[in-house]
């Protein structure tokens, strides 16, 4: 008799296991210059989430949801999903996502650091990092993906 015990022991379809090829991490892509900055905002997003729970939770929601933005950001492109969805111009939706972190951390990490609690202080340090990182991310979209080419025939 046909039971679920049989099918656990029988090796996966070929069609079941090429469907589920879609979601292979990209291990170039993690130790690409991209990948790494991702990661790192991905890590200090996550540092001044923890400092803000710390010391003021009313300032937490904003970088808990650039957390959010960033990690499906960082899984879009590791894992090569983002192709799928070809009608949308990912380096402009980077580089916008970059643009306002950078607005968001700046204005909360100001806000933050009046307080003068050693979370809050440790999250406006976070926070001036963490906008920069963002601000070499938004430079290097724009300068490899965004920034008009010029070509030979357009020099005179």
């Amino acid at each position: 008799m046909f039971n679920a015990w049989d099918c656990r022991e029988r090796p996966p379809e070929e069609g079941a296991a090429a469907g589920l090829q879609g979601f292979g991490v990209d291990k170039n892509f993690l130790s690409s210059l991209k990948g790494i900055l991702l990661e790192t905002e991905l890590a200090l997003t996550f540092v001044i989430f923890i400092c803000f729970t710390a010391s003021i939770s009313a300032y937490m929601a904003a970088a808990l949801l650039e957390f959010f933005i960033t990690l499906a950001f960082l899984f879009l492109y590791a894992t090569q999903y983002y192709q799928r969805f070809d009608r949308l111009n990912w380096p402009c939706l980077d580089f916008l996502r970059c643009v306002s972190a950078i607005i968001i951390f700046l204005v909360v990490s100001f806000a933050a650091v009046t307080s003068r609690e050693g979370a809050a202080i440790a999250a406006f340090v976070f926070g001036i990092i963490l906008v920069s990182v963002f601000a070499y991310d938004a430079f290097k979209i724009y300068r490899t993906e965004l920034m008009p080419r010029t070509t030979e025939g357009d020099q005179q």
